[in-house]
Order: structure tokens, then sequence, then C-alpha cells
């Protein structure tokens, strides 16, 4: 199925593209079923019920705030994250949901939210939503939410059947090989064969148009992570530290001090801001998940501050490689901490940020894949083990090693002529098997380790 480079970078809110985006999505969806079918207005009662990962970490993650505001009618990428506490404390209060904020039905939130920590068969992150119709009708779907805001419908799961209306790409890929000999073949470079694939779906204008929004709403997030202090909620008090490292990087500029470690602290700030504000449940962009949203931008920004030569068409250039190998990801393996732990989340994303900075640099096809390999490489078996449910700790921090690692991983590539011993393609598959290997407590379950070995008894 094509995937477009939109799909692996949307705006959305935190803290979390599985927990957070994809069920907000999925209720937003589900209510325009309910109104394609003229059924809105005869709802009487709604059940909630989460399923598997969301149940065992939805509240850390707000997943149940999220289906609540998607059932009211507004969608990730353009809520306000603002008004997400006083519309729940006003639910509470009153006992009543207003669906798409004009349908007013009961609803008690210990009687109509269900959370069933075993998951459904086919993927760990589900949710059923349940509409009770007048006349003793009832109109039920169950929604996957696989990872950076995707969902699917439980119809809608049969990976053989052609979607409907689906688009035929130029130079589809499904593998890193296949990628590397069509650019080959057609002497294109990743980014330049990843916008004729684009072009299959808009225009170059609108493609490089959305790409700089991204990139923008990468900057706002970025800089509202530098200015916001105080303590992230959520029970953990954790404080915000990219304030204070922000502060004192400025100083050490106005007083032309300079260390060997002056470029990793800014690339540490720029993740640490954005991942800072993700667990704030402030606005984001997947990178291609909110639990890794702060590794593309912290190396974008890098690249931006450091390299003379760095400009807005180059940040085109970044996405769409970038998009290219978080494509192959999602393909053969997962981006989602629910499926195969953090590797598929920091691990993609390091691959990703990786493979668009060695791009940008001037690197061959052959040397953005060795960058991703070596990104991705040196995060197998990372798990998934938010403290307190919470994409917090040892999230945070993780993204931050993770971007210095990206840049470290595409010095290595660019250094060499693109021959490597293993291949991406290889390392997707390995992360693929160890994801299946790897026990569901340590995977966004908060049931395995620094899970329950940070929690002092």
């Amino acid at each position: 199925m094509p995937i477009s480079v939109f799909e692996l970078f949307n705006i959305g809110i935190g803290p979390s593209s599985s927990h957070t985006v994809g069920p907000m999505r999925a209720a937003w969806r589900f209510l325009q079923d309910l109104q394609q079918r003229a059924a809105l207005e005869r709802v009487s009662g709604l059940e909630i019920h989460l399923h598997g990962s969301l149940a065992a970490t939805g509240q850390g993650h707000g997943t149940d705030r999220a289906v609540i505001m998607g059932l009211m009618g507004e969608q990730p990428d353009t809520i306000e994250p603002a008004i997400i506490e006083p519309c729940i404390e006003e639910l509470l209060e009153s006992q009543t949901l207003r669906l798409d904020n004009r349908v007013t039905i009961p609803f008690l939130w210990g009687r109509d939210l269900h959370w069933s920590p075993e998951p459904l068969p086919w993927h760990p992150n589900a949710l059923t939503l349940v509409a009770h119709l007048a006349g003793d009708t009832v109109f039920s779907q169950t929604w996957y939410s696989v990872g950076g805001g995707f969902v699917i419908e439980a119809g809608e799961i049969d990976p053989e059947a052609p979607l409907e209306g689906e688009v035929e790409l130029p130079h589809e890929f499904d593998s890193a090989d296949e990628l590397l000999k069509l650019c080959q073949q057609h002497d294109l470079s990743i980014a330049e064969l990843m916008m004729a694939n684009e072009r299959a779906w808009r225009s170059e204008t609108e493609i490089r148009s959305g790409l700089l929004t991204i990139w923008r709403a990468m900057q706002a997030c970025v800089e509202q992570g530098l200015h916001r202090e105080g303590v992230l909620p959520g029970g953990l008090n954790v404080r915000r530290r990219a304030p204070l490292l922000y502060q004192r990087l400025q100083r050490n500029e106005r007083n032309l001090i300079a260390t060997t470690f002056s470029a990793m602290d800014w690339v540490n700030l720029y993740a640490l801001a954005v991942n800072e504000e993700n667990a704030a449940g402030g606005r984001m962009v997947t990178a291609p998940t909110n639990g890794a949203a702060g590794i593309v931008p912290a190396v974008l920004h890098y690249w931006m501050q450091f390299e003379e030569s760095a400009c807005e068409r180059g940040v085109v250039d970044f996405l769409l490689a970038a998009g290219a190998i978080g494509i192959l990801c999602k393909k053969n393996a997962s981006i989602s901490g629910a499926e195969v732990g953090c590797q598929g989340e920091v691990g993609s994303a390091c691959a990703m940020a990786a493979a668009g900075l060695a791009e940008v640099m001037g690197g061959t096809p052959a040397q953005v894949e060795n960058a991703a390999e070596i990104g991705l490489e040196h995060n197998l078996g990372l798990t998934c083990d938010p403290v307190g449910g919470l994409v917090q700790v040892p999230c945070i921090e993780r993204n931050a090693i993770a971007s210095v690692k990206a840049i470290n991983a595409a010095q290595f590539a660019l250094g060499g002529d693109g021959t490597h011993f293993v291949s991406l393609d290889r390392v997707i598959r390995t992360m693929r098997d160890t994801g299946r290997d790897m026990q569901s407590k340590y995977k966004e379950t908060s049931q395995g380790g620094l899970a329950v070995n940070a929690i002092e008894c």
C-alpha cells in the first residue's frame, strides 16, 4: 500500500501518536460514520472500550481524554490543547457528552469508559466504540491505532485487499534494495525519487508548502519548549530542563565561550524542548511518532544552525529522504512501541534523521541508506518501558541521545562510499523479529523494565 511522507509527518498533540493522536482520530471517524448513517441524532448512549496497551498506559497517555475530544468533533491537527481539560471537567460535572459538540447524551465516566488490559488479536492498541441508538439498535466499531497516528478500522485490516482509489506511484518500492536500484536506474537522489512519488497525490508546490508547514510546526514546538518552565504533568514531578539549558547556551554564546560539547548541547536542547512539550500535551509533529518526535527536528535544527549551506529547500529534501526510511520501517516492521518496543519509535526516528542529514550533506543514495542502517542498527532491542505510563522517563532523554547518534551515523556513512556489511533491509527485518520475540511487558505496557524498577516500593 502506498504511504505518503505526510502520513509519517503530521501535526497533532502530545503525548503519544498511538495512544493520543490515533484514538482521537478513530473517535472522530466513528463520529463521521454515525453522521453518514443519519444516526447521530438517534444516539441515546455510548460506551468506550480501551484494549491492550491503550488500557495499560492509556491514563498516562491521555487516551481517555483523546477519545472524548474526538467524539466531540475535535481532530488532532486542529484542536487547541488548552481546551481539553476544561471540556473534560465540564463533562465530569454535567455527566453529559456533546457528540460533535451539538448532540447531548448522558455519559458517566466510571460506567461508560471501560479499561480492558487483554489485547485484541490483531494489534495491541485497540479501542471499541459502541453507540446505542433509539429503537434498541447498536452501532459498533473496533479501531486499531498502529503507530504514528495511523488508525485502521477492523473491517479494513485485510492487507491483501487494494484500497479504493489507491494511487499508483511512479517509483513504488517495498525494500531499501528496491529503492537503491530505482535511484540508480533513473539517476535520482532519494529525495528526488520521493518527490516524484509524492506528486502522485499532490503538486510539487503543494508538497513543498506542506513540508515547510511541517518544519514551521517543528520550529514552533521547539520555541515553546525553550521558554516553558515548571514541572511536567502526570505525578512524576519531572522538571523541564530545556529552558535552563537554553539560557546557559545563550550566556556562553554572548561570552564567546565554546566547548567541544557546544554542538552536542544544542542538539540535546532541541530534542529536550520537543519532548518536554510532547509530555505536556502540546502541539507536535509525529516524526514518525510522538514518543520519538524530538529526533528529526533536533537533527534538522542542528543542520540549519551549523551548516552554512543550509536552506529551506534543503529542509524539503531532508524530510523526503527521512520519509523514505520511515516508510520502509513501517512497511516491513513497525513504528509502534506497543508492537515492537521503542526500537520501532526511537530506532526508526534515528534512522530517518540520519538519512535526512546524509541526504542534505550531499550523500549518495547508498550513503543515505548506510546512514539509516547505522542509526537503526544501534537501537535494536530498545524496549518501551515508560515509567508511570507517561512519555517522560526515559523517553525525553532517549530522544536526545538518539539525535546525537543520528548525526554520528550520518558522519560514519559520509566517510565511506556506501558499501557496508549489513543492509538496511536486514536491520529492519531484525527489528521486526526482535519485536516479535520481545515479551509484552517491554512493549508499552509499563509492566517491565524501568517502569517497574524505577518505582520505589
